[in-house]
């Protein structure tokens, strides 16, 4: 709700320097100019709006699609500061929106803590846009200023209305510079689910995301039980083992910790954390302090409660954290971030304080709840078992040397290269098609390995019994990396792992049971991209001397315009890969130069987790709703 005290004056606004080269250089302010940069400017206004929620004086904050792609952010905060700024002699709503690194997030006393990741905002936005227009409503006055050109002020910050004493907020509309973006058309769905996100993660705030464009549509968020609704989410198509989900809250030294969790029956973790709203997908010190204390509660009440015995094995964090879904919320006023993408906290005083918040209100949960901490325990337990007998079974994957070890994994023809960074190794459906790929490949750098029938679906089992599955230790063995804890990138034999099935519903079957094998089992190999899915022609064209090899029917009637209008090509239809020979299976599928190939990245790992869930997992109904939404989308069908 709002806090009706605290200052937020002109004062509070300090200048770090002036705004310079946004517009020559815009990727080292946004990322990049592709979509991601583009919504990048929708967050930047967002968090303006959401620091002043967060600071107790914002309740709505309002997102607006309008026609052409305008986009309108809407607040009913205490409205932007209208006077003049002391160090720019501007007003301080042209300093906030012309000077790079102006606003209330830098010490000047505005804001205690600030979503914020780099404190670029409002000025960059502006500095990459055509136009941009910002209303302030403020001490019974609305006050109006517009930029163009890139952040060039049309005229002085002036009075343009009156209003009621009591509105307050800030409005700013904008129009993002297309000589500037791949694209300027703004995706409802990266929009929906961003502030979404961030309602989940602001309790009581509400989000409204309005579409004014060709199919008009209206969503609001507004979650008073914050990450405790968010952890219910995204458990929805699972079977929770107790119905609570547990919340735990502390502050300290004015660093906010809230984490809320919840088990379930399935075998993976799903644990996603936050700082100021900011999506830490590499971690940091507070999931580091919340998993320690994790591990360390749950044996100290299993020992004291008499459910482990003392000659027990304590459980590891990996036992501990099956079938948990987790969300660890920190609010810090100068948060550290370090990392590869600058999303990994790294303030070493938050680890205590995150520890030491979640062990005390996780503690008092198991005390309290004495049935839902047997079936926690109960369930460590299992997975503990089911480590010990993977870890047993994991023995049978270790490849000893070139000699002993290739000899024996399955039907792998392996590549005479040691250097992965040309190897490639092919992952092809049927012993049929394996034998083709085998003729066609080139032996220096490319190896086959043939898969037969189905591989098990991982979703649905455990570590201990996906190792006793003969395909599945060949592929660990082939792959040379190990899986779980002794999992080592840098052993990677291979640069390309290339999935090669059949344009068929079974070709698609198998494609899907092997992403999610790669995604459970070696997630760091997909996020480095190194998998790809090949992508063999429904048709070669033979017309004259000339054979042409295309990938979809619309891809054949564009060929066929190109054909005198009497021709009469011959089209053969390839219904599997066993239908090729080796020569059209090296000429279409497997020649670097000819070949298509499509790289399988995991751009978000929480919807990742969501999609493997319902497509694998045990219910039914989330998969039926799935393909009847996005059955549309399927490039192909075969009848």
């Amino acid at each position: 709700m709002k806090n009706e005290n605290g200052h937020y004056n002109d004062s509070d606004i300090q200048v770090l320097e002036g705004l310079e080269a946004v517009r020559k250089r815009p990727g080292m302010y946004i990322g990049n100019t592709n979509e991601a940069g583009l919504h990048h400017l929708v967050w930047e206004i967002v968090d303006n709006a959401v620091d002043e929620a967060l600071a107790g004086y914002c309740d709505d904050i309002e997102v607006e699609i309008g026609k052409g792609n305008i986009i309108t952010v809407k607040d009913d905060g205490r409205g932007m500061p209208t006077g003049m700024n002391a160090k720019t002699g501007k007003s301080t709503i042209e300093t906030i929106f012309t000077v790079l690194h102006a606003g209330g997030k830098f010490g000047g006393g505005g804001y205690k803590v600030s979503g914020g990741l780099h404190g670029v905002g409002a000025s960059v936005v502006n500095a990459l846009s055509d136009w941009l227009e910002v209303r302030v409503y403020r001490e019974g006055k609305v006050y109006y200023q517009r930029f163009e050109n890139g952040g060039k002020p049309v005229e002085n910050l002036k009075v343009i209305d009156e209003c009621s004493e009591e509105r307050t907020g800030t409005t700013v509309t904008f129009h993002a510079d297309a000589t500037l973006f791949e694209t300027t058309v703004y995706n409802w769905d990266i929009l929906y689910k961003r502030l979404q996100e961030m309602a989940f993660l602001n309790k009581g705030i509400r989000i409204t995301l309005i579409d004014e464009r060709e199919d008009e549509r209206k969503v609001s968020f507004h979650y008073n039980g914050g990450i405790i609704e968010y952890v219910t989410m995204l458990n929805k198509n699972k079977t929770p083992l107790f119905d609570d989900v547990v919340y735990v809250e502390g502050r300290e030294n004015d660093i906010l910790i809230e984490v809320a969790l919840q088990y379930n029956d399935t075998y993976n973790s799903n644990i996603y954390s936050f700082t100021n709203n900011i999506h830490t997908t590499e971690g940091g010190t507070h999931e580091e302090g919340v998993k320690q204390a994790l591990t360390r509660v749950i044996n100290n009440y299993g020992k004291n409660a008499k459910i482990l015995k003392e000659n027990d094995d304590s459980l590891t964090g990996e036992d501990v954290r099956e079938g948990l879904v987790m969300i660890v919320s920190c609010k810090h006023p100068n948060p550290q971030f370090e990392g590869q993408t600058k999303t990994k906290l790294g303030n070493s005083e938050v680890k205590k304080i995150a520890s030491d918040v979640f062990a005390n209100g996780f503690e008092r949960f198991l005390m309290e709840n004495p049935e839902a901490a047997r079936m926690i325990i109960d369930k460590c337990m299992t997975a503990s078992r089911a480590r010990i007998a993977a870890k047993k079974a994991r023995e049978l994957t270790r490849r000893k040397t070139a000699l002993d070890g290739f000899n024996t994994i399955g039907k792998l023809a392996d590549c005479t290269s040691k250097d992965p960074s040309i190897s490639e190794i092919f992952l092809v459906e049927g012993d049929s098609a394996g034998g083709s790929a085998k003729d066609a490949r080139i032996p220096k750098t490319q190896a086959i390995l043939p898969l037969r029938g189905k591989v098990l679906n991982v979703e649905k089992a455990r570590l201990d019994k996906a190792l006793a599955n003969e395909e599945i230790r060949t592929i660990i063995t082939a792959f040379g990396t190990g899986i779980g804890d002794e999992f080592d990138l840098s052993k990677l034999r291979y640069d390309k792992i290339i999935i090669m099935t059949d344009a068929d519903v079974d070709g698609d079957h198998i494609r899907i049971l092997l992403l999610t094998l790669f995604y459970r089992f070696f997630r760091p190999i997909v996020e480095a991209g190194h998998v790809y899915a090949a992508q063999p022609p429904l048709y070669s064209v033979t017309y004259g001397k000339t054979i042409k090899y295309v990938q979809s029917d619309e891809e054949l009637a564009a060929y066929r315009a190109t054909l005198p209008a009497n021709a009469k090509p011959l089209v053969q239809r390839f219904k599997g890969l066993g239908e090729m020979d080796a020569i059209d299976l090296r000429e279409t599928t497997m020649h670097i130069e000819n070949r298509v190939l499509k790289r399988i990245t995991v751009e978000d790992t929480m919807e990742a987790d969501k999609i493997f869930a319902d497509l694998m997992g045990e219910e039914v109904q989330p998969r039926r709703d799935f393909i009847e939404a996005n059955g549309r989308f399927a490039e192909y069908i075969d009848a």
